[in-house]
Parts: C-alpha cells; structure tokens; sequence
C-alpha cells in the first residue's frame, strides 16, 4: 500500500511542511498553522492544486 502525502505552506507565514491527508480536516473545515496560529479553510493550505485533489479524495 502507497501512503498518500499532501504539501502544505501557510499563507500567512510562509512555513511548508508535508503530511497525511487522513490527518488533517476536510478542505472546506478549517485549519490553524502549528507556527503562527493562522486559521483558515483547509484548502488554503495546499501548496498545489494536486495536493489539493489529493486532500479531496480523503474527505
């Protein structure tokens, strides 16, 4: 089994990291960046439009 992977950046300050889908919220709940706090959809945080889908097919 191939584990899935998305790329996240925060808007507002620009830290990227990967992780799970399975572990994060569904793209329209929200999400908070674990280094400066900010909230916003969960979608917002996708590096690309492909980590994107990926995230959706986890919804």
């Amino acid at each position: 089994m191939v584990e899935a992977f998305v790329r996240l950046l925060c808007p507002e300050c620009g830290k990227d990291w990967e992780t799970n889908p399975t572990s994060l919220p569904a793209h329209r709940d929200n999400f908070s960046c674990q280094s400066c706090g900010a909230t916003r959809r969960t979608a917002e945080f996708m590096r690309t439009e492909r980590d994107l889908q990926t995230l959706k097919q986890f919804d």
